[in-house]
Order: C-alpha cells, then structure tokens, then sequence
C-alpha cells in the first residue's frame, strides 16, 4: 500500500511539472512547442501506469482530483500573466511613453521628435542642413532675402525696415497700418525667403510665437514656376491664426492649419490640395505647451518630407496630421501627381477677408506693437542621409 502510494505522488509530480512546463511553453513557444510536450507526457504517463498498475481505485481518483484542480489553476495564473507581461513589453518598444522630463531634454541637435519618440530608420543619420538653419542672432544675408510679390488686397508685402528684420535673437515681422498703399492696400507686411533650397527626404522645424491678430502666419516650403505659380509644388506648415475676427472659425485658436499644393498647368484639375490639421488639444497630457496659445508661447512647428508623396507634420515634438499627395480635398485620387521639385522655407504674416482665413482684423490692431508682429526664435533644417558603413 506505500508502495502504490509513492508510486502514486510521483505520477501526481510528474503532471503537475507537465502542466507548469505546458502553460510556460504555451506562452512563449505556441502549437508546435505543445504537440511535442504532449508526445513526452504521452510516454511519461505510460511509464508511470506500467509502475504503478496495482494502484487502487481511491489512489487513481485522488491524484486525477488534485492534478485537475492544478491545471484549472496553472493555465488560468501562468498562461495569462505571461501574455499580458508580452503585451505591454511590446506597447512600449513600439510607441514608448512620453514624459514630462522628456520634453525638458530636447537635442537641439536633431529634430525634436527624435528627443521623444525617434522613427528615424535605422540606417540613416539627420545631417543639419546650415544653408537653411539660423539661431537669428544677427541677420544672414546669405541665408535670407525679402520680396514685394503680394497677396490679394489689402495685402501689401514691402522690404521696409519697419516690418521685418532681426531682434533680440528674433526674426520677426510686423504687420502695420499704411492706408497710403495703392488699391487700398493697407495691411503692410513682409515675407522673408532662404535663398537655399532642398528636396526629401528632410526634416524642418522652426520655434515661432505668432501676431495676435486676424492673420495668417505662416511657415512653408515652396517652389513655383511659370506666372502666378501655376507649376507649382508647396508644403504649408502653418497657416495659424490666433485671433479670427469672422466668428466663424472656434477651432483656430488651437488647429494648426497644414496642407499641401501641387499645381501643373497641363493636367486635370489644375491644382490638388488637402489639409493636415491638427488641434493642439489633441498633444499628449505631458506636452508643456497642450494648452498654451499660439501667440502665449513659442512653439515648434515642424515637417518630414518623406518622399516624392508622403509628408508628416509636427507640433512641439509630437506627430500633428499628415497628407499624401495625389489625395485630393475632394476624395478623389492622381497616381500621377507627385513631388519634384528642391523646396525653399518661407516666412510670412498676411490677410483676407474670406472666411476660410478668419476674415480681416480692425485696423487699430496694426497699430497695437504688443499683438502685431510675428516672431521666430530659430529654425533648423536637416536631411536624411544613409549612416557610413
């Protein structure tokens, strides 16, 4: 009868290592790794039964009780807990998790998202791009140049000292009140362009505070040829308006205006577009600047020109909407419409009465210093290059 009985707790023993052993490969291992396990337990049982033959029937049905209510037990604390333990690990070398410090730490060295979380492939380096970066301590005239071609009335775009230039580590541009200005001109304003251009894959990201008032400022890259840009591939990073005056828009105050433009006078339709946008709300609850304005702050607008289709765009750090040219704002799409052309970076603060910008600020705005003037603190620009063997 002992005999019988330690005959008996050694085959309990053993299905119970089985069992562990099977929820642990289960776990990590799938199908195969179970059918080769059953195989082991198949001639581990015949084993066992040739030992212990001469067991009674109350040692049979004791060690079948308790070896059951041990399996129900392993496979519900060992399957699942390694599954879970999987998951997250998974979650987090995919997408990772931001953090406050993180925002704190930012290379200025590379673009910001690679300070948080860095998509940068594997086999290719950020290379800063100098001809289109700038601190603006000084202004670069190597780097810079204004022009007078303007926008719809009453634009009117000027070289003038008085509305841009270089101050205090800012490139700034100031929009002022000139009703002596031809076709009833009045909103003067600047816009600067970098002499360089670039094409894709490339990275750019500029830390701007806007104007407070019923304007467009915006950040883009852009090349046009033939009159009025009617060849014409452009990539507008901000359109930000801080301030409409229509009351139409509510979303302006925090939707970071994004799209895209690809014009060629030869094809159907003429121009494609579609927009990016994305509402600061939508940061992550770490983001220092979540809930501040447009014009309370600088932040750090920037863009991934993937390739000749695919542009990301960001906001402080983070992925802030996306467009895929060819994809037109009225759904439909042209496989044979793309990107081509080397882009330039360019600056500017203009107007317009339509809804669709937020309508035209009054006119006593212009003559406000503390609202009326656009500031970028920085922009740097880099390209995507394959890392040295």
């Amino acid at each position: 009868m002992i005999n019988n009985r330690l005959a008996s707790n050694k085959l309990l023993i053993e299905r119970l290592m089985y069992t562990l052993l099977l929820c642990l490969l289960l776990a990590i291992g799938g199908c195969d790794a179970k059918d080769e396990l059953s195989e082991t337990q198949d001639e581990n049982e015949k084993e066992s039964t040739e030992t212990v033959d001469d067991n009674t029937d109350d040692s049979d049905t004791e060690n079948t009780d308790e070896s059951e209510e041990t399996d129900d037990s392993g496979n519900s604390d060992g399957s699942d807990g390694a599954e879970g333990e999987s998951s997250d690990t998974d979650e987090d070398e995919t997408t990772g998790e931001l953090t406050a410090e993180m925002f704190e730490n930012i290379d200025p060295d590379f673009p910001s998202f690679v300070s948080l979380i860095n998509t940068t492939p594997e086999d290719k380096e950020w290379v800063k791009l100098e001809t289109m970066s700038d601190e603006f301590d000084v202004w670069d005239d190597t780097k810079w140049f204004k022009s007078e071609w303007n926008y719809g009335v009453p634009v009117f775009m000027t070289k003038d000292a008085g509305n841009s230039g270089v101050t205090d580590g800012n490139l700034w541009i100031k929009a002022t009140l000139n009703e002596s200005n031809p076709e009833g001109r009045w909103f003067q304003s600047a816009r600067i362009h970098s002499k360089a251009e670039t094409g894709y894959p490339m990275y750019t990201e500029a830390s701007i505070k806007t104007a407070h008032i019923s304007a467009y400022n915006t950040y883009w890259l852009n090349k046009g040829e033939g009159g009025g840009g009617i060849y014409r591939d452009e990539i507008d990073i901000i359109e930000n308006n801080s301030k409409p005056s229509c009351g139409c828009q509510p979303d302006f105050h925090q939707q970071m205006n994004s799209q895209y433009f690809h014009a060629d006078n030869d094809l159907t339709p003429k121009e494609i577009r579609n927009k990016g946008n994305f509402l600061r709300t939508n940061l992550s609850d770490v983001n220092p600047l979540k809930n501040v304005g447009w014009n309370e702050e600088y932040h750090t607008y920037g863009v991934w020109w993937k390739d000749s289709r695919n542009v990301q765009f960001y906001l402080d750090g983070e992925p802030a909407g996306s467009v895929v040219v060819g994809e037109h704002n009225d759904g439909t799409y042209h496989p044979d419409r793309f990107f081509t052309r080397e882009l330039e970076i360019i600056f500017d603060l203009w107007t317009n009465e339509a809804t669709w910008l937020g309508g035209l600020p009054p006119k006593s705005d212009l003559s406000n210093n503390s609202i009326n003037t656009m500031k970028v603190d920085w922009v740097r620009t880099w390209e995507l290059k394959d890392k040295p063997e």
